[in-house]
């Protein structure tokens, strides 16, 4: 018997007399608190909304979270809302406003957190990006990478 669930085939499997759900419907939990996560990364969300959305106690969400993804889900969130701020930088959007869009209530704990991921201030990791942008549109062949050349030519 084949489940088709979230793009992946899992076959059945036996369950263990002391598992009272299969782990497929535990996973599938699991995936719907990243999802919560991915889509309401700019609002106020904590640890209790997180684990509701997956109908899970926290600590025992926090135990299967990190256990399939990695990340606790407070890391993994703090790494959504840097990508996405990253992606806000490379345009010419204000600090400040990239700051309260991806979540964050404090400009100073945003910078001191962006500068320990990133090694850069927003303002710095700004500048380099419209910089490299617009050096790719005046030189873009700088920026095809040497092994597509050799093999290309």
């Amino acid at each position: 018997m084949k489940m088709e669930k979230f793009g992946q085939t899992f076959k059945s499997f036996k369950m263990k007399e002391t598992e009272p759900y299969p782990k497929v419907y535990l996973y599938k939990r699991i995936v719907q608190a990243k999802l919560f996560i991915d889509n309401h990364y700019a609002e106020k969300i904590d640890l209790n909304n997180i684990s509701d959305e997956a109908y899970f106690s926290k600590f025992h969400f926090i135990r299967l979270f990190k256990k399939i993804y990695g990340k606790s889900p407070h890391q993994y969130l703090t790494y959504v809302r840097m990508e996405k701020a990253k992606d806000l930088l490379k345009t010419d959007a204000p600090i400040t406003d990239v700051c309260f869009s991806v979540g964050f209530e404090s400009i100073s704990s945003f910078t001191g957190l962006f500068k320990r991921i990133t090694h850069k201030t927003p303002s710095q990791y700004q500048q380099h990006e419209l910089l490299r942008q617009e050096e790719m549109a005046t030189y873009p062949l700088k920026f095809v990478p040497n092994c597509f050349v050799e093999a290309k030519s």
